[in-house]
């Protein structure tokens, strides 16, 4: 697992924050993962801290509301290394095993590497 270094390279909008606000108050602190993975896997998760386990090719893009973001190596390669994101919420229901779902809003990343 590797840290961030420097600044948070990744930011949240106060939609995103207030949202994180009431997932902290109902379950505590939690952690951020991005995989990259299909499915579920192409939104931002969102997890009870000691829920899930950080793995070696993880980097820690830094920190939303106090509460640490994480992002897979390869996704993170595979972005860029100067990748920046800012933590969003849309309407609709979050991944199946992610704290948004149910809330009818869900988390959302935007980069300017996603932009046409």
């Amino acid at each position: 697992m590797s840290g961030a270094a420097g600044a948070s390279r990744v930011t949240a909008t106060p939609a995103a924050l207030d949202l994180l606000a009431a997932i902290v108050a109902d379950h505590g602190p939690v952690l951020f993962h991005q995989s990259g993975g299909c499915c579920d896997g192409s939104s931002p998760m969102c997890y009870p801290r000691g829920d899930f386990r950080i793995g070696e090719g993880d980097v820690l893009l830094g920190e939303v509301g106090g509460q640490p973001f994480y992002i897979g190596g390869r996704q993170l390669e595979a972005w860029g290394a100067d990748l920046s994101l800012t933590l969003d919420t849309v309407a609709g229901r979050g991944g199946m095993f992610s704290l948004d779902n149910g809330r009818e809003q869900r988390f959302l990343l935007r980069s300017s590497i996603c932009l046409p």
